[in-house]
């Protein structure tokens, strides 16, 4: 079976790629910038809710009914959607997926395709499929389009360029767009994308959309955005092909006055997107004439058979965890090396790829607690980290070395006196290395622990030495 999840199962170790990336001042720079901004947004449309902890638990439960009967409402969203005029294929995996979109666009005879909300098209690398079929995609959304241009690779689930500044994006519209001068103003920017776009908007006649949410008692999918694209992709074009991974399915269309006020304000730190597009199979002289729905399994059918880490599929890409991640804000999204990062990737991309790939993610983490905070919909990242950590360590064969200092702990740990001579002995060895109180570099494989930050030395007295001193002074 075929599960890609962007580069993730081609790309270097998290330790490897931060270290890189940690290298990069201009890289942190943008990346610090712009989760400051989002976050202090969503902190001041979050607290004028008085019900958002309500709204927060609501999400959630809806969520968890969701994944225990995921078969029936998935079967009635195909029901309602077929009723009124759509087509529901099933993809198992990212092969048939792109070989579902490739078949039905060849039909038509396309050769281009506009695409919005696509997050789970670069998990399967529909663009690649697309060109090696001949047909040109061109992403629409702004962020998307400056990764695209730029030949980049997506570094937030909202906002895909956030590694990149202004700076470097008015040089990037300049080469791709043939421009002769732009200005630096966003404004400018946006002037310049919405140029170049809209020539396609009127004439390609084919789209490709990804969905926020697909309504099971109606067969409706909604796009949620900020740029009015994603209106144009799904009402210009003469074929519209949806994209939705399985988990994107919610009972009610009631059910969107919850996830419609937890989305944007965990987003974007909106109260509400200025654009919100649903759709219904097909109204004839409105929309397109041909609309497609296919559902993506590629992996979430085996995280929904793990009962400890099954609501990771909770997840509605708001991407808060990213903006409050304190590892994700030193590294930025690249060194996640797949198109979901942060706290949800390092969650999400191993068990969609079955935990045969990005082993290292579940490590990419501090367990602070920051991500389940901000979490709209209560997704417990954390524990769910441990629970990854603990499967790879049970299915793994840690290195001779690392289980024979795993043997040295646990013989010196489980005797207080063997503890207390170790500590001696540890001040011994210690004394080459310490400086001021803090060790700052250490020899051979140790040299990890101390490479990025100060290890405090061990104290001249232990507590244990201190206050058997103390009562042997009092007698």
């Amino acid at each position: 079976m075929s599960v890609r999840v962007g580069e993730a199962a081609q790309a270097p170790d998290f330790p490897a790629a931060a270290k890189d990336l940690l290298a990069n001042a201009q890289l942190r720079k943008n990346v610090r910038h712009a989760t400051d901004v989002i976050t202090n947004k969503r902190a001041k449309v979050v607290v004028e809710m008085s019900d958002w902890q309500a709204l927060r638990e609501s999400g959630h439960r809806i969520k968890e009914h969701v994944l225990r009967h995921l078969d029936y409402y998935l079967d009635q969203f195909e029901a309602a959607c077929t009723a009124a005029g759509g087509r529901v294929h099933w993809a198992r995996d990212a092969d048939e997926a792109n070989r579902i979109i490739v078949e039905i666009l060849h039909t038509h005879k396309a050769s281009e395709v506009i695409k919005v909300k696509t997050m789970t098209s670069d998990e399967i690398g529909l663009n690649a499929a697309l060109e090696s079929a001949g047909i040109q995609p061109q992403e629409t959304d702004l962020a998307d389009l400056i990764v695209q241009l730029g030949n980049d690779k997506p570094s937030h689930i909202v906002v895909p360029a956030l590694h990149r500044n202004k700076t470097e994006i008015r040089r990037l519209f300049l080469e791709k767009m043939n421009l002769s001068e732009l200005g630096d103003r966003p404004e400018d920017l946006a002037e310049a994308a919405r140029r170049y776009l809209r020539e396609k908007f009127l004439r390609v006649k084919f789209a490709i959309s990804g969905a926020n949410f697909a309504i099971a008692e109606t067969g409706s999918v909604c796009v949620v955005e900020s740029e009015g694209n994603g209106r144009m992709c799904v009402s210009l074009p003469e074929v519209l092909i949806t994209l939705v991974g399985i988990e994107k399915v919610i009972p009610k269309f009631q059910d969107l006055e919850v996830f419609l006020q937890l989305l944007p304000r965990s987003a974007t730190g909106e109260r509400m997107n200025p654009y919100n597009s649903i759709w219904t199979g097909l109204t004839p002289g409105d929309g397109p004439r041909e609309f497609h729905v296919v559902l993506l399994d590629n992996g979430r059918t085996n995280v929904l058979a793990d009962e400890h880490s099954r609501e990771t599929l909770d997840c509605i890409r708001c991407g808060a965890c990213l903006n409050a991640c304190p590892v994700y804000r030193q590294t930025g999204g690249l060194a996640y090396g797949s198109v979901y990062a942060g706290p949800i990737g390092a969650i999400l991309t191993p068990q969609l790829q079955s935990m045969e790939h990005s082993q290292s993610l579940p490590y990419a983490s501090s367990l602070c607690g920051a991500c389940y905070e901000v979490c709209p919909v209560k997704i417990n990242i954390p524990e769910i980290l441990i629970h990854l950590r603990s499967k790879l360590v049970q299915n793994g064969d840690p290195p001779i070395s690392e289980r024979l200092a795993m043997k040295g702990a646990s013989f010196a740990l489980s005797n207080s006196h063997r503890f207390s001579a170790a500590q001696k002995l540890a001040r011994i060895g210690q004394k080459p290395f310490e400086r001021n109180g803090t060790i700052r570099k250490l020899p051979g494989t140790l040299a990890g622990w101390t490479e990025s930050r100060d290890l405090p030395a061990i104290p001249a007295e232990s507590f244990r030495e201190w206050w058997a001193r103390r009562q042997k002074s009092k007698l």
